[in-house]
Parts: C-alpha cells; structure tokens; sequence
C-alpha cells in the first residue's frame, strides 16, 4: 500500500480582473475520480492545505450539468461524503515528502487564488519534483507550479518540463477569460514550461518524467490510470 498526499485549496473565492470574487474552490471530480482509483487500488490518502483549513468545493462543480447526467452527479456526491479525509487536512508547511509515495494535485479555479503564491506548497512541489517520486496535477492544478521557485537558480522548477493544464481556449470557453486576473496557460509558458494542449474538453495527459499533468477535469480518470501505473 502507497501513501499519497493529496494538496488541495483552501480558498472558497477567487478574485476577478474587476475585483469581484467568484465562488470557487476545488473542481469535486478532479479530486474524487482519483481517490477512487487510488482507494480501489488499495491505497492511503492524506489531504494538506494552506494552514490545514478544510478544502472548499466548488459549487458548479457539483450538478448534474457538471457530470454528465443526475446519475453521475450522486455518484460523486457518494465519493465526497466517503473522502472523510477532507475533514482533517494537513498544513502543507507540516507535510514531509517523506511520509509519502506520490502527489497529487487537483484543479478547480481555487488553486488560481492561493497554491498559485503558496510558498510551502512551492517548497513542497520543488522537492517533489526533484524527488523522482509520482506528481500528478490536473486542470487548474498547474497554477500551483508558479509558485515552484528553484532556490539555487531563482527559476521556476517546472522550466523546460513538458505539461498539460487547463488552456486559454477552454477558459474562454468557461466564460471567464475576459474576467481572469490572467490566464493559466500564459503564465506557465512565461514561466518557461512547455505547454502540450488538445482539443478543449478532451482527455489529455502528460508524463515527463514523474511529472503527470492533465488538461481537464475529463483527464482525471487517465491521469489517476498513469499515477497508479507509476506506482507500480
């Protein structure tokens, strides 16, 4: 049995171009569809947030629009009301990697807000990276890899690594592009990562290394099937 640690929001808003705050938090599918890969498979998993607060769940994330049909949509209320993980995060500031056999990352726009500038979290990510041990982020995720400054050289850790992250295109598409402070795919490719996108919507996953990206919620699935596969 491996133990993953799951590194999640805490923030339940996220500020607009105009100030604004938009009800946010982590995308439910982004992180239920792993846990249930990983639990199946026998797994343990340990939640870490900014200062141990619960993780927030996005509202839009949540309906029957959001999973593909009513059906679906209890099904993934069934995994939230089973991860009681959730309930009794850690700090990330008190995580050691040692503890764990992989990461992992979801999205949801909560990330844009706080992992995006976190600096444990960003601490956490350069060690894991340099670890060689399993870290997958998926959707909005990847905003969290800005905060990954490598000390030695003051770059980005991420540099030069080829990644999947939710796109401008699909940010458009979601209807928040001209309201975004700014936009994740821009950002990553300023900070020197080489972004690897498809069509928006579409399951999409990166393995550079042991780094394992995915585009979109619609990647949780491969991307739990590519964490599980490096676990061995």
């Amino acid at each position: 049995m491996s133990k993953i640690l799951f590194v999640m929001t805490g923030a339940d808003r996220w500020t607009l171009d105009d100030g604004t705050e938009h009800p946010t938090g982590y995308w439910a599918e982004e992180a239920a569809t792993p846990y249930r890969a990983l639990r199946g498979a026998g797994h343990q998993v340990v939640v870490a947030t900014p200062g141990g607060v619960v993780p927030p769940v996005d509202p839009a994330s949540l309906g029957p629009d959001a999973n593909g049909g009513a059906e679906q949509a209890r099904e993934l209320a069934e995994t939230l009301a089973a991860m009681t993980e959730l309930d009794r995060p850690l700090a990330i500031a008190d995580v050691d990697l040692d503890d764990y056999d992989a990461v992992l990352y979801p999205g949801g726009h909560g990330p844009m807000e706080d992992l995006a500038r976190d600096a444990d979290s960003g601490r956490l990510l350069v060690r894991a990276l340099a670890s060689g041990k399993p870290l997958a982020v998926v959707c909005h995720g990847p905003a969290a890899l800005l905060a990954a400054v490598d000390p030695a050289t003051g770059r980005n850790a991420f540099a030069g690594r080829r990644v999947a992250a939710f796109t401008d295109a699909e940010e458009t598409l979601a209807g928040f592009a001209d309201r975004a402070p700014w936009l994740l795919q821009t950002r990553l490719a300023e900070a020197g990562l080489l972004l690897d996108t498809t069509t928006p919507w579409a399951p999409h996953v990166v393995v550079d290394g042991n780094l394992v990206t995915g585009q979109n919620p619609a990647s949780s699935a491969p991307l739990a099937q590519e964490l599980l596969k490096q676990l061995g």
